[in-house]
C-alpha cells in the first residue's frame, strides 16, 4: 500500500514530535559555507590524497584512484517526501559539491543510516564508471544497474575493484535504516592498493574489531568517527576510543569524521576535535584534518 507524502508526513509528526520540531526551528537557518576548499585536480596520481568534505565523507585518491566514503551532499538527511526530505538539515556546506567532483572510481558505503547512505546524492553519482561497495543487504537501495557494479560484503568477505584490495570488517553499531529493517549490514573497510593501506572506521562505538586488523604493515590513515557520542555512547565511540581503537590497528595518521556537520547529538560543536587533540597528546601532527575541506597528502 502507498502512501501520500503529506500522510507519511502527519504520520511521522505525530509519533516523532520532538524530531519534527527540531526540523520546524531547522526550517530558517542557513547552512554555513565550509571553512575550506580542496583542489583535487591539483592532486598528483601517485602518492596518498585526502579530502574530507564533511560528515563521513571523504574523498580520497590512491595513486591515482578516486574513492568516495559515505557521500552525503544534500542539505538535509532523512526521509525524501515527494520534492522535500523530512530530517536533519546540515550545519556546514560539504567542501565540494557533486559536481566539483574528480572522476570517481568507487564509492564506499559503511550502512544505511540516513547521514551515511544518502539516496539523492547516490543517485548523482550513477555511472558506469563506478563500483559501489556496501554492506550485505543493502543493495536494493539502489539502482544497481545504474553503477558499473554494486559488491555487497560481509564481515571478513573481500573484492577487488581495479587496483583497490577492499575488505570489510565487523564495527560495533546497527544497519537499520528505518525501524524494524534490522536485517541490514554494517561494516568498516580497510583499502589496499599499491604502497599504501587505508581504515575507514565506518560508525562504531568501542570495539576490539580493530585490534585483530594489525599486521606487520601500518596503516597510513585512519579515518575514524569521533562524534554523536553524548548521550549515544552505546553506537558512537569517544574521540579518546578512536583514538584507541585506530593505535590499535596500527595506523600512522588519524582523519576524524562524523562531527561539525549535523547536530546529532548534545556534546558542544568543537568538543569532539578538542578531545582528539587531547588523546593525540604530543603527536598533533598525526591529525591529519581538524575543520571540513582541509585536505591531508603523503
Amino acid at each position: 500500500m502507498s502512501v501520500a507524502p503529506t500522510t507519511l508526513g502527519a504520520f511521522v509528526c505525530r509519533t516523532a514530535p520532538k524530531f519534527c520540531k527540531r526540523c520546524a526551528q531547522d526550517f530558517q537557518r542557513d547552512v554555513r559555507p565550509a571553512p575550506h576548499c580542496p583542489d583535487p585536480a591539483a592532486w598528483p596520481d601517485t602518492g596518498l590524497h585526502a579530502a574530507w568534505l564533511g560528515h563521513s565523507t571523504v574523498l580520497l585518491k590512491l595513486d591515482g584512484v578516486t574513492i568516495l566514503t559515505d557521500p552525503v551532499f544534500s542539505k538535509r538527511a532523512g526521509i525524501g517526501l515527494g520534492p522535500v526530505t523530512l530530517g536533519i538539515k546540515r550545519i556546514v556546506e560539504p567542501a565540494l559539491a557533486i559536481a566539483e567532483l574528480p572522476k570517481i572510481d568507487a564509492v564506499l558505503l559503511s550502512h544505511a543510516h540516513m547521514d551515511h547512505f544518502d539516496l539523492p546524492s547516490l543517485r548523482r553519482l550513477e555511472g558506469r564508471g563506478v563500483t559501489v561497495v556496501t554492506a550485505s543487504r543493502t543493495a536494493d537501495l539502489l539502482h544497481v544497474d545504474r553503477y558499473g557494479g554494486v559488491r555487497e560484503l560481509g564481515w571478513d568477505e573481500r573484492t577487488q575493484v581495479g587496483p583497490l584490495g577492499i575488505r570489510a570488517f565487523q564495527v560495533r553499531h546497527w544497519g537499520a535504516r528505518m525501524r524494524r529493517d534490522t536485517y541490514r549490514g554494517y561494516n568498516g573497510y580497510t583499502i589496499e592498493v599499491g604502497r599504501h593501506r587505508v581504515l575507514f572506521g565506518g560508525d562504531t562505538a568501542m570495539t576490539d574489531s580493530f585490534r585483530r586488523l594489525r599486521t606487520s604493515r601500518a596503516f597510513d590513515l585512519a579515518i575514524m568517527p569521533v562524534g554523536a557520542y553524548n548521550p549515544w555512547i552505546h553506537a558512537h565511540c569517544t574521540p579518546e576510543q578512536a583514538w584507541w581503537m585506530a593505535e590499535q590497528a596500527g595506523a600512522e595518521f588519524f582523519l576524524p569524521v562524523h562531527h561539525q556537520t549535523f547536530m546529532l547529538s548534545r556534546e558542544p560543536y568543537f568538543e569532539p576535535i578538542e578531545r582528539v587533540y587531547g588523546a593525540a597528546g604530543k603527536h598533533p601532527d598525526r591529525v591529519a584534518v581538524a575543520r571540513i575541506g582541509q585536505e591531508f597528502q603523503l
